[in-house]
């Protein structure tokens, strides 16, 4: 950094220098990785190589655990605690749970957008789903499931329209894929199609930056309603471990 950085403000490229600099000694001798995923984002199919990523940081090995740049995890996690430590927002599904407070179906209501939270926005109803479905009723997994695809259809009977914010965010012509339409189909005539639809209901109202919500107020629900494993999330052999442990450990080699 020139000798001038001192006494002016810095760049934005010198910003993010700096912080590449004080994270990489954090890490002190690991080397943390980037998925594939991760690169597609901007735009770039890569991914480096173990020998390439070796070369360009001598005498270190790579990451195989927590990563130090991010909240500490207890060794047996729960439901909460990546509330606190791995979901980048909480607010608008504290919201959205507050207004179901009213209506039921809280749980649903309280995780349906876990998926855009904690991993990634894409299809997050169907990535929500899977990573709770071994812990909560059916009911709860397949209406997160399918919130997916009932938001882009309005139901004027359960006081949902299409929301005004879709329109601004993704123009006023755009179509859902026709997997998204077929999914409204099948859900439309199933048993627990109310449950998904309130959790769409409760979704539009609950973007307000200024709503006072507090994670304390849904402990006893969520401590009734999710089955937290003993072994903790990540460490109880189910078919979304896996899951939980790369929220855990984002940056492992393997």
């Amino acid at each position: 950094m020139g000798p001038q950085a001192g006494t002016r403000p810095m760049t934005i490229s010198e910003q993010a220098d700096e912080l590449e600099e004080r994270m990489m000694h954090e890490l002190s001798d690991k080397i943390a990785t980037k998925s594939v995923l991760f690169n597609m984002a901007d735009g770039k199919v890569a991914m480096e190589s173990g020998a390439a990523l070796q070369a360009q940081n001598p005498g270190k090995y790579f990451l195989m655990g927590a990563d130090p740049r991010l909240p500490k995890m207890p060794d047996k996690p729960q439901l909460i605690d990546f509330f606190k430590q791995r979901f980048a927002s909480t607010a608008h599904l504290l919201q959205s749970a507050t207004h179901a407070l009213k209506a039921g179906h809280v749980l649903a209501c309280l995780l349906h957008d876990i998926g855009v939270v904690s991993f990634i926005r894409c299809d997050h109803g169907y990535w929500g789903a899977q990573l709770i479905e071994p812990y909560v009723d059916e009911e709860v997994s397949w209406a997160i499931r399918v919130h997916q695809a009932l938001r882009f259809f309005p139901d004027e009977s359960a006081g949902y329209a299409y929301p005004d914010l879709y329109r601004k965010y993704f123009g006023p012509d755009y179509k859902p894929e026709p997997y998204i339409e077929e999914e409204y189909q099948r859900a439309r005539n199933h048993k627990h199609y109310m449950t998904a639809r309130l959790i769409c209901v409760n979704d539009i109202y609950s973007f307000d930056p200024n709503a006072k919500v507090n994670l304390d107020d849904f402990v006893d629900i969520i401590g009734r309603n999710f089955k937290q494993p003993k072994e903790g999330l990540g460490f109880d052999n189910t078919p979304s471990s896996h899951m939980w442990r790369t929220l855990m450990w984002p940056t492992r080699f393997l």
